[in-house]
């Protein structure tokens, strides 16, 4: 099916280079490639998204036999939310993460279901054939390597404590250090709008994402760390939840990614 559009019509892959990092190792060789990042802006209440939401799952599950790690979000937009179903997960904070990926891959339109791709390539979000093609064409990058330390200060909040290296060079123009907090399995029925009678299931939805650090000027050595104090929703459930960490340039390119399992018993 046809992606849903908000703008004019312009789909396919778009490539992006350039970047202010390097990988390299700590002994200054050539580090080795780690996950690539793969980020999905999607809606309950668009018709083609449920396709796509299907697709990030069996990539998550390995059905696609890349040889190599990926790193998955899904943001669900607001955009859509009018036409008949308010998306339980949707956020205008995903919209705006979405259209900052519109202006820096010089595209002229804003849709879903689309993936973006190591912040550097895009495809419609249900083309399984030019998704695999964008994930086995970016660039891969070190994974960084940070040790996460997980606490409930309250009942209502997730205090994680990150410690860790970069893998990489930051030069003058600096990078972010971002931290996604997601929760899959969810299902919801949707009753209403273009997936009306629908039971939808969804992984990898992004609840929670905050800046850990911003970082300039960074040898591969050195140590970062920080703590992030995620708020909690009503039916949180640490076993159904991970984090993603990834570090993104001002440019939007993604630099290094990793990934974490909640501990079940937090």
């Amino acid at each position: 099916m046809a992606p849903r559009a908000l703008w004019s019509s312009c789909f396919g892959k778009h490539l992006h280079n350039g970047g202010v990092a390097e990988g390299t190792a700590a002994d200054g060789g050539v580090a080795a490639a780690g996950p690539v990042m793969v980020e999905m802006f999607t809606s309950q209440g668009c018709g083609t998204s449920p396709a796509a939401d299907l697709v990030l799952s069996r990539l998550g599950r390995g059905d696609f036999q890349l040889g190599f790690p990926v790193v998955l979000l899904a943001y669900h937009v607001d955009y859509w939310d009018y036409v008949g179903w308010k998306d339980p997960f949707g956020s205008s904070q995903w919209t705006v993460r979405q259209k900052a990926y519109v202006q820096a891959l010089g595209l002229d339109t804003i849709f879903t279901p689309q993936v973006i791709v190591q912040g550097q390539a895009h495809c419609i979000g249900n083309d399984e054939n030019a998704l695999i093609e964008a994930i086995n064409s970016v660039p891969r990058f070190p994974a960084p390597t940070f040790q996460a330390t997980f606490r409930r200060p309250t009942s209502d909040a997730l205090e994680v404590m990150l410690t860790g290296a970069l893998r990489m060079k930051v030069d003058s123009n600096g990078v972010a250090v971002m931290v996604a907090l997601y929760e899959n399995g969810l299902v919801t029925d949707c009753p209403r709008g273009e997936n009306k009678g629908r039971v939808l299931s969804n992984d990898y939805v992004v609840r929670k994402l905050e800046k850990l650090c911003n970082v300039v000027d960074l040898p591969p050595k050195k140590t970062v760390s920080g703590t992030i104090t995620f708020p909690l929703w009503s039916s949180f459930n640490s076993s159904k939840c991970g984090l993603a960490l990834f570090i993104q340039t001002n440019t939007h390119q993604i630099f290094g990614s990793q990934n974490f399992h909640l501990p079940e018993d937090i």
